[in-house]
Protein backbone atom coordinates (compact mmCIF):
# COMPACT_ATOMS: atom_id res chain seq x y z
CA UNK A 1 0.00 0.00 0.00
CA UNK A 2 2.72 2.41 -0.71
CA UNK A 3 3.72 4.62 -1.22
CA UNK A 4 0.44 6.95 -1.58
CA UNK A 5 -1.21 4.86 1.84
CA UNK A 6 -3.69 7.15 2.29
CA UNK A 7 -5.67 6.89 -1.14
CA UNK A 8 -5.29 3.48 -0.78
CA UNK A 9 -7.08 3.21 2.38
CA UNK A 10 -9.83 5.40 1.48
CA UNK A 11 -10.87 3.42 -1.64
CA UNK A 12 -10.89 0.48 0.71
CA UNK A 13 -13.69 1.62 2.68
CA UNK A 14 -15.34 3.30 0.02
CA UNK A 15 -15.24 0.25 -1.95
CA UNK A 16 -17.89 -1.43 0.17
CA UNK A 17 -21.83 -0.77 0.35
CA UNK A 18 -21.62 3.07 1.21
CA UNK A 19 -21.35 3.44 -2.76
CA UNK A 20 -25.13 4.18 -3.06
CA UNK A 21 -24.81 6.90 -0.13
CA UNK A 22 -22.05 8.50 -2.35
CA UNK A 23 -23.99 8.27 -5.32
CA UNK A 24 -27.02 10.00 -3.50
CA UNK A 25 -25.19 13.07 -2.45
CA UNK A 26 -24.12 14.16 -6.34
CA UNK A 27 -27.58 13.04 -7.90
CA UNK A 28 -30.64 10.71 -7.83
CA UNK A 29 -30.08 7.51 -5.83
CA UNK A 30 -29.96 4.14 -8.04
CA UNK A 31 -33.02 1.56 -7.85
CA UNK A 32 -30.50 -1.14 -7.67
CA UNK A 33 -31.45 -4.15 -9.97
CA UNK A 34 -29.56 -7.87 -11.43
CA UNK A 35 -27.23 -7.09 -13.99
CA UNK A 36 -26.32 -10.67 -14.55
CA UNK A 37 -26.39 -13.81 -13.18
CA UNK A 38 -23.67 -16.56 -12.89
CA UNK A 39 -24.58 -20.25 -12.24
CA UNK A 40 -26.73 -19.22 -8.89
CA UNK A 41 -25.32 -16.37 -8.01
CA UNK A 42 -26.51 -12.32 -9.15
CA UNK A 43 -24.49 -9.55 -9.14
CA UNK A 44 -25.89 -5.96 -8.66
CA UNK A 45 -25.66 -2.79 -10.82
CA UNK A 46 -24.61 -1.43 -7.05
CA UNK A 47 -21.48 -3.66 -7.12
CA UNK A 48 -20.36 -3.04 -10.41
CA UNK A 49 -21.02 1.28 -9.25
CA UNK A 50 -18.90 -0.09 -6.25
CA UNK A 51 -16.03 -1.27 -8.50
CA UNK A 52 -16.28 1.56 -11.04
CA UNK A 53 -15.63 3.91 -8.13
CA UNK A 54 -12.80 1.92 -6.51
CA UNK A 55 -11.15 2.06 -9.74
CA UNK A 56 -11.71 5.98 -9.97
CA UNK A 57 -10.48 6.11 -6.44
CA UNK A 58 -6.97 4.53 -7.25
CA UNK A 59 -6.65 6.60 -9.98
CA UNK A 60 -7.88 4.38 -13.21
CA UNK A 61 -8.91 7.08 -15.97
CA UNK A 62 -12.68 6.24 -15.86
CA UNK A 63 -14.67 8.48 -19.15
CA UNK A 64 -17.26 10.85 -18.56
CA UNK A 65 -19.00 10.42 -21.66
CA UNK A 66 -22.29 8.14 -21.14
CA UNK A 67 -20.89 6.00 -24.16
CA UNK A 68 -17.47 5.40 -22.32
CA UNK A 69 -19.22 4.74 -18.67
CA UNK A 70 -21.49 2.16 -20.34
CA UNK A 71 -18.32 0.70 -21.91
CA UNK A 72 -15.97 0.87 -18.73
CA UNK A 73 -19.09 -0.68 -16.23
CA UNK A 74 -19.24 -3.86 -19.18
CA UNK A 75 -15.77 -4.53 -18.61
CA UNK A 76 -15.99 -4.14 -15.08
CA UNK A 77 -19.25 -6.76 -15.54
CA UNK A 78 -17.02 -9.19 -17.28
CA UNK A 79 -14.30 -9.22 -15.05
CA UNK A 80 -16.72 -10.44 -11.87
CA UNK A 81 -18.25 -12.73 -13.68
CA UNK A 82 -15.16 -14.17 -14.14
CA UNK A 83 -13.97 -13.70 -10.47
CA UNK A 84 -17.44 -15.48 -9.67
CA UNK A 85 -17.01 -18.37 -12.23
CA UNK A 86 -13.45 -18.90 -10.71
CA UNK A 87 -14.75 -18.71 -6.50
CA UNK A 88 -17.32 -21.22 -7.46
CA UNK A 89 -14.95 -23.32 -9.17
CA UNK A 90 -12.94 -23.66 -6.17
CA UNK A 91 -15.71 -24.05 -3.96
CA UNK A 92 -16.52 -27.41 -6.25
CA UNK A 93 -13.09 -28.15 -5.66
CA UNK A 94 -12.89 -30.39 -2.31
CA UNK A 95 -8.84 -30.08 -2.88
CA UNK A 96 -9.10 -26.55 -2.83
CA UNK A 97 -9.73 -25.45 1.18
CA UNK A 98 -9.65 -21.82 3.12
CA UNK A 99 -9.26 -21.76 6.77
CA UNK A 100 -11.40 -19.87 8.87
CA UNK A 101 -7.84 -18.97 10.65
CA UNK A 102 -6.56 -17.38 7.54
CA UNK A 103 -9.39 -15.27 6.88
CA UNK A 104 -9.58 -14.11 10.12
CA UNK A 105 -5.60 -13.23 10.45
CA UNK A 106 -6.11 -11.46 7.26
CA UNK A 107 -8.40 -9.23 7.94
CA UNK A 108 -6.88 -8.33 11.06
CA UNK A 109 -4.25 -7.82 9.48
CA UNK A 110 -5.74 -5.00 7.23
CA UNK A 111 -7.49 -3.88 10.17
CA UNK A 112 -4.51 -2.86 11.76
CA UNK A 113 -2.88 -1.45 8.98
CA UNK A 114 -6.23 0.96 8.47
CA UNK A 115 -6.28 1.94 12.19
CA UNK A 116 -2.62 3.23 11.96
CA UNK A 117 -3.96 5.14 9.34
CA UNK A 118 -6.25 7.53 11.06
CA UNK A 119 -5.46 10.17 14.01
CA UNK A 120 -7.96 9.30 16.76
CA UNK A 121 -11.13 6.29 16.79
CA UNK A 122 -13.34 9.63 15.84
CA UNK A 123 -11.95 9.72 12.22
CA UNK A 124 -11.79 6.37 11.80
CA UNK A 125 -15.27 6.19 12.69
CA UNK A 126 -16.47 9.54 10.52
CA UNK A 127 -14.53 7.61 7.13
CA UNK A 128 -16.56 4.19 7.96
CA UNK A 129 -20.02 5.52 8.24
CA UNK A 130 -18.93 8.01 4.92
CA UNK A 131 -18.37 4.42 2.99
CA UNK A 132 -21.93 3.42 4.23
CA UNK A 133 -20.63 0.58 6.92
CA UNK A 134 -23.08 0.44 10.19
CA UNK A 135 -20.19 -0.82 12.21
CA UNK A 136 -16.97 -2.06 12.04
CA UNK A 137 -18.10 -5.37 12.89
CA UNK A 138 -20.31 -5.20 9.57
CA UNK A 139 -17.17 -3.98 7.73
CA UNK A 140 -15.04 -6.85 9.46
CA UNK A 141 -17.87 -8.95 7.64
CA UNK A 142 -17.51 -7.66 4.25
CA UNK A 143 -13.65 -7.30 4.53
CA UNK A 144 -14.14 -11.57 5.47
CA UNK A 145 -16.46 -12.60 2.94
CA UNK A 146 -13.82 -10.59 0.00
CA UNK A 147 -10.65 -12.24 1.66
CA UNK A 148 -12.28 -15.46 1.67
CA UNK A 149 -13.21 -15.04 -2.46
CA UNK A 150 -9.75 -13.75 -2.86
CA UNK A 151 -8.00 -16.76 -1.27
CA UNK A 152 -10.34 -19.08 -2.75
CA UNK A 153 -9.61 -17.75 -6.85
CA UNK A 154 -5.71 -17.63 -5.62
CA UNK A 155 -5.65 -21.26 -4.78
CA UNK A 156 -7.30 -22.49 -7.65
CA UNK A 157 -5.33 -21.16 -9.92
CA UNK A 158 -2.15 -22.80 -7.70
CA UNK A 159 -3.53 -26.14 -7.65
CA UNK A 160 -4.17 -25.78 -11.37
CA UNK A 161 -0.85 -24.58 -12.15
CA UNK A 162 0.48 -27.61 -9.84
CA UNK A 163 -1.26 -30.38 -11.53
CA UNK A 164 -0.59 -28.68 -14.98
CA UNK A 165 -3.43 -28.13 -15.96
CA UNK A 166 -2.75 -24.35 -16.72
CA UNK A 167 -0.21 -24.14 -19.47
CA UNK A 168 0.76 -21.06 -19.75
CA UNK A 169 -0.09 -20.08 -23.40
CA UNK A 170 3.19 -18.35 -25.59
CA UNK A 171 1.57 -14.46 -26.46
CA UNK A 172 2.21 -13.09 -30.28
CA UNK A 173 4.24 -10.07 -30.84
CA UNK A 174 1.05 -8.56 -31.26
CA UNK A 175 -0.56 -9.50 -28.30
CA UNK A 176 2.31 -8.49 -26.44
CA UNK A 177 2.66 -4.99 -28.36
CA UNK A 178 -1.15 -4.59 -27.27
CA UNK A 179 -0.53 -5.38 -23.82
CA UNK A 180 2.33 -3.26 -23.75
CA UNK A 181 -0.12 -0.25 -25.38
CA UNK A 182 -2.97 -1.22 -22.65
CA UNK A 183 -0.40 -0.45 -19.84
CA UNK A 184 1.11 2.48 -20.90
CA UNK A 185 -0.98 4.39 -18.82
CA UNK A 186 0.95 5.54 -15.36
CA UNK A 187 4.29 3.57 -16.58
CA UNK A 188 6.41 4.31 -14.18
CA UNK A 189 10.23 5.48 -14.82
CA UNK A 190 13.51 3.21 -14.89
CA UNK A 191 15.86 4.23 -12.21
CA UNK A 192 18.99 3.75 -12.66
CA UNK A 193 20.24 0.69 -13.01
CA UNK A 194 23.90 -0.61 -11.76
CA UNK A 195 25.23 -4.01 -12.46
CA UNK A 196 27.55 -5.74 -10.87
CA UNK A 197 29.92 -9.03 -9.90
CA UNK A 198 31.37 -9.60 -6.85
CA UNK A 199 33.47 -11.40 -4.27
CA UNK A 200 32.40 -11.34 -0.26
CA UNK A 201 35.39 -12.22 1.41
CA UNK A 202 34.03 -12.91 4.97
CA UNK A 203 36.47 -12.40 8.18
CA UNK A 204 36.74 -16.00 10.02
CA UNK A 205 37.24 -16.77 13.46
CA UNK A 206 40.98 -18.46 14.19
CA UNK A 207 41.47 -22.08 15.16
CA UNK A 208 41.39 -21.45 19.05
CA UNK A 209 38.49 -18.92 19.26
CA UNK A 210 36.68 -21.93 17.15
CA UNK A 211 37.87 -25.01 19.07
CA UNK A 212 36.31 -22.83 22.45
CA UNK A 213 33.17 -22.59 20.79
CA UNK A 214 32.87 -26.11 19.49
CA UNK A 215 33.41 -27.44 22.75
CA UNK A 216 30.58 -25.01 24.30
CA UNK A 217 28.31 -26.56 21.47
CA UNK A 218 28.84 -29.68 22.22
CA UNK A 219 28.23 -29.56 26.58
CA UNK A 220 25.16 -27.57 25.38
CA UNK A 221 23.79 -30.78 23.55
CA UNK A 222 24.98 -32.87 26.46
CA UNK A 223 22.57 -30.74 28.54
CA UNK A 224 19.63 -30.90 26.43
CA UNK A 225 19.96 -34.78 25.56
CA UNK A 226 19.72 -35.05 29.48
CA UNK A 227 16.24 -32.92 29.61
CA UNK A 228 17.34 -29.55 29.94
CA UNK A 229 14.91 -27.41 28.39
CA UNK A 230 16.22 -26.34 25.15
CA UNK A 231 14.64 -22.74 24.90
CA UNK A 232 15.99 -22.13 28.17
CA UNK A 233 19.85 -22.65 27.28
CA UNK A 234 18.98 -20.96 23.65
CA UNK A 235 17.81 -17.87 25.60
CA UNK A 236 21.00 -18.17 27.94
CA UNK A 237 23.39 -18.88 25.35
CA UNK A 238 22.54 -18.56 21.85
CA UNK A 239 23.92 -15.81 19.61
CA UNK A 240 21.29 -15.05 17.10
CA UNK A 241 19.99 -12.09 18.46
CA UNK A 242 16.40 -12.37 16.51
CA UNK A 243 15.57 -16.15 17.81
CA UNK A 244 17.04 -16.03 21.21
CA UNK A 245 14.46 -14.37 23.04
CA UNK A 246 11.86 -16.46 21.76
CA UNK A 247 14.53 -19.73 22.84
CA UNK A 248 16.01 -20.61 19.68
CA UNK A 249 12.32 -20.51 17.73
CA UNK A 250 12.96 -19.84 13.97
CA UNK A 251 9.41 -20.80 13.07
CA UNK A 252 8.51 -22.67 10.17
CA UNK A 253 11.14 -22.07 6.76
CA UNK A 254 11.01 -24.09 3.54
CA UNK A 255 13.80 -25.12 1.78
CA UNK A 256 16.65 -22.79 0.10
CA UNK A 257 15.62 -19.91 3.58
CA UNK A 258 18.88 -21.14 5.59
CA UNK A 259 22.20 -22.14 4.74
CA UNK A 260 22.53 -25.28 3.18
CA UNK A 261 24.31 -27.22 6.55
CA UNK A 262 21.91 -25.90 8.23
CA UNK A 263 18.74 -27.04 5.84
CA UNK A 264 20.64 -30.28 5.18
CA UNK A 265 20.10 -31.43 8.89
CA UNK A 266 16.91 -29.84 9.44
CA UNK A 267 14.98 -31.63 7.36
CA UNK A 268 16.39 -34.99 8.15
CA UNK A 269 15.16 -34.81 11.48
CA UNK A 270 11.96 -36.26 13.32
CA UNK A 271 9.38 -33.69 15.00
CA UNK A 272 11.15 -33.78 18.90
CA UNK A 273 14.71 -35.30 17.25
CA UNK A 274 17.76 -33.32 18.49
CA UNK A 275 20.30 -32.63 16.01
CA UNK A 276 24.47 -32.71 16.07
CA UNK A 277 26.98 -29.83 16.36
CA UNK A 278 25.98 -28.74 13.09
CA UNK A 279 28.65 -26.31 11.72
CA UNK A 280 27.90 -23.34 9.07
CA UNK A 281 29.56 -20.11 8.19
CA UNK A 282 27.79 -18.32 11.19
CA UNK A 283 29.05 -20.73 13.70
CA UNK A 284 27.88 -23.82 15.71
CA UNK A 285 24.35 -24.79 15.85
CA UNK A 286 22.30 -26.98 17.63
CA UNK A 287 18.83 -28.05 15.93
CA UNK A 288 15.56 -29.22 17.55
CA UNK A 289 12.95 -29.90 14.88
CA UNK A 290 9.43 -28.76 16.66
CA UNK A 291 7.11 -30.05 13.72
CA UNK A 292 6.97 -31.22 10.20
CA UNK A 293 4.79 -31.33 6.95
CA UNK A 294 5.84 -31.74 3.28
CA UNK A 295 8.32 -29.22 1.86
CA UNK A 296 8.21 -27.39 5.08
CA UNK A 297 9.71 -27.74 9.01
CA UNK A 298 9.50 -26.15 12.01
CA UNK A 299 12.11 -25.67 14.34
CA UNK A 300 14.39 -23.93 16.83
CA UNK A 301 18.22 -23.65 17.53
CA UNK A 302 21.12 -22.34 19.43
CA UNK A 303 23.87 -21.14 17.97
CA UNK A 304 27.42 -20.82 19.22
CA UNK A 305 29.85 -17.90 17.54
CA UNK A 306 33.37 -18.14 18.24
CA UNK A 307 33.95 -14.94 18.89
CA UNK A 308 36.31 -12.42 15.95
CA UNK A 309 39.13 -10.59 16.93
CA UNK A 310 40.50 -7.26 15.85
CA UNK A 311 43.52 -9.73 14.13
CA UNK A 312 41.25 -11.70 12.71
CA UNK A 313 39.53 -8.19 11.16
CA UNK A 314 42.33 -7.15 10.08
CA UNK A 315 43.47 -10.54 8.26
CA UNK A 316 40.52 -10.25 6.46
CA UNK A 317 41.26 -7.02 4.90
CA UNK A 318 44.41 -7.81 3.82
CA UNK A 319 43.06 -10.75 1.86
CA UNK A 320 40.86 -8.81 0.34
CA UNK A 321 42.75 -6.46 -0.65
CA UNK A 322 45.24 -8.93 -2.17
CA UNK A 323 42.28 -10.27 -4.00
CA UNK A 324 41.25 -7.21 -5.56
CA UNK A 325 44.88 -6.69 -6.57
CA UNK A 326 45.32 -10.28 -8.55
CA UNK A 327 41.96 -8.61 -10.01
CA UNK A 328 43.36 -5.79 -11.35
CA UNK A 329 46.03 -7.44 -12.61
CA UNK A 330 43.89 -9.82 -14.78
CA UNK A 331 43.67 -12.73 -12.63
CA UNK A 332 40.15 -14.62 -13.17
CA UNK A 333 36.90 -13.57 -11.51
CA UNK A 334 35.89 -16.85 -10.88
CA UNK A 335 39.04 -18.70 -9.91
CA UNK A 336 39.19 -16.21 -7.45
CA UNK A 337 35.66 -16.07 -6.28
CA UNK A 338 35.90 -20.07 -5.99
CA UNK A 339 38.99 -19.81 -3.85
CA UNK A 340 38.48 -17.14 -1.20
CA UNK A 341 34.43 -15.91 -2.16
CA UNK A 342 31.85 -16.61 0.56
CA UNK A 343 29.82 -19.67 -1.34
CA UNK A 344 26.31 -18.35 0.14
CA UNK A 345 27.08 -14.50 -1.46
CA UNK A 346 25.38 -13.82 -4.57
CA UNK A 347 28.09 -13.37 -7.21
CA UNK A 348 26.19 -11.05 -9.88
CA UNK A 349 23.42 -8.32 -9.79
CA UNK A 350 22.20 -7.43 -12.82
CA UNK A 351 19.94 -4.25 -12.92
CA UNK A 352 19.76 -3.45 -9.44
CA UNK A 353 18.40 0.15 -8.71
CA UNK A 354 20.80 1.89 -7.53
CA UNK A 355 18.98 3.49 -4.32
CA UNK A 356 17.94 -0.61 -3.17
CA UNK A 357 21.76 -1.37 -3.03
CA UNK A 358 21.93 -3.80 -0.24
CA UNK A 359 22.78 -2.82 3.02
CA UNK A 360 25.97 -1.45 3.96
CA UNK A 361 27.01 -0.39 0.40
CA UNK A 362 28.90 2.87 -0.33
CA UNK A 363 26.39 5.71 -1.32
CA UNK A 364 29.78 6.23 -4.09
CA UNK A 365 28.46 3.55 -5.78
CA UNK A 366 24.83 5.28 -6.34
CA UNK A 367 26.50 8.19 -8.89
CA UNK A 368 29.56 5.47 -10.14
CA UNK A 369 29.26 5.11 -14.00
CA UNK A 370 32.29 3.82 -14.71
CA UNK A 371 32.55 0.35 -14.64
CA UNK A 372 35.97 -1.66 -13.54
CA UNK A 373 36.83 -2.77 -10.19
CA UNK A 374 36.36 -0.50 -7.21
CA UNK A 375 37.95 0.33 -3.71
CA UNK A 376 37.49 -2.67 -1.40
CA UNK A 377 34.30 -1.80 1.52
CA UNK A 378 33.42 -3.83 4.25
CA UNK A 379 29.61 -4.88 5.41
CA UNK A 380 27.94 -6.27 8.37
CA UNK A 381 30.06 -3.89 10.73
CA UNK A 382 27.62 -3.82 12.91
CA UNK A 383 27.28 -7.98 13.38
CA UNK A 384 29.64 -10.33 14.88
CA UNK A 385 30.42 -11.51 11.41
CA UNK A 386 32.17 -8.60 8.93
CA UNK A 387 33.05 -9.31 5.45
CA UNK A 388 34.73 -7.77 2.97
CA UNK A 389 33.62 -7.11 -0.58
CA UNK A 390 35.79 -7.06 -3.83
CA UNK A 391 33.11 -5.33 -6.47
CA UNK A 392 33.51 -4.89 -10.31
CA UNK A 393 30.91 -2.89 -11.81
CA UNK A 394 29.77 -4.31 -15.30
CA UNK A 395 27.42 -1.94 -16.39
CA UNK A 396 25.18 1.58 -15.13
CA UNK A 397 22.16 2.63 -16.81
CA UNK A 398 20.76 6.25 -16.73
CA UNK A 399 17.36 6.86 -15.43
CA UNK A 400 14.87 6.97 -18.22
CA UNK A 401 11.84 5.75 -20.25
CA UNK A 402 11.43 2.00 -19.73
CA UNK A 403 11.40 0.34 -23.18
CA UNK A 404 9.54 -2.31 -24.81
CA UNK A 405 12.47 -4.47 -25.48
CA UNK A 406 13.81 -4.50 -21.46
CA UNK A 407 10.49 -5.72 -20.31
CA UNK A 408 9.33 -7.73 -23.51
CA UNK A 409 10.61 -11.20 -21.82
CA UNK A 410 8.53 -10.21 -18.04
CA UNK A 411 5.92 -9.25 -20.36
CA UNK A 412 5.86 -12.58 -22.52
CA UNK A 413 5.87 -14.47 -19.20
CA UNK A 414 3.16 -12.47 -17.64
CA UNK A 415 1.09 -12.52 -20.67
CA UNK A 416 1.62 -15.96 -21.02
CA UNK A 417 -0.14 -17.10 -17.45
CA UNK A 418 -2.75 -14.54 -18.20
CA UNK A 419 -3.86 -16.36 -21.47
CA UNK A 420 -3.87 -19.89 -20.03
CA UNK A 421 -6.30 -18.13 -17.59
CA UNK A 422 -8.73 -16.89 -20.10
CA UNK A 423 -8.71 -19.64 -21.65
CA UNK A 424 -9.60 -21.68 -18.56
CA UNK A 425 -12.26 -19.17 -18.21
CA UNK A 426 -13.56 -19.56 -21.08
CA UNK A 427 -14.29 -23.21 -20.78
CA UNK A 428 -16.05 -22.44 -17.84
CA UNK A 429 -18.13 -19.12 -19.17
CA UNK A 430 -18.76 -22.52 -21.61
CA UNK A 431 -19.79 -25.19 -19.00
CA UNK A 432 -22.22 -22.81 -16.71
CA UNK A 433 -25.02 -20.82 -16.55
CA UNK A 434 -24.53 -16.73 -17.33
CA UNK A 435 -27.41 -14.80 -18.21
CA UNK A 436 -25.96 -10.87 -18.99
CA UNK A 437 -28.95 -8.27 -18.13
CA UNK A 438 -26.82 -4.95 -18.67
Amino acid sequence: MRPSIRPALVALLLAGPGIAAAQGAEGPALVDRVVAVVGTTPILASQVEEQLMLAKSQGAKIPEDSAGLEAARRQILNRMVDENLLVQQAERDTAVKVSEQEVVEAVEKTVQNVHKQFTSQLEFQTQLRAAGFVSEEEWRRWLADNQRRTILQQRLIEQLRQKNKLRPIPPTEAQLRDFWEQNSVGRPQRPALLSFRQIVIPVVPDSASKARARALAESLLVAVRHGTNFADVAKRFSADSTSRSQGGELGWFRRGVMVKPFEAVAFRLRPGDISNVVETPFGYHIIQVERVQPAEVEARHILIQPPITAAQVALGRRLADSVHDALLRGASFDALARRYGDPDAPRLLEAVPVSQLPPGYPKRLAADTLPGVKPVFEIDTATPRPNFVVLEVTKWAPAGDITFVEVKDRMRETLAEQLAVQHYLSILRRTTYIDIRF
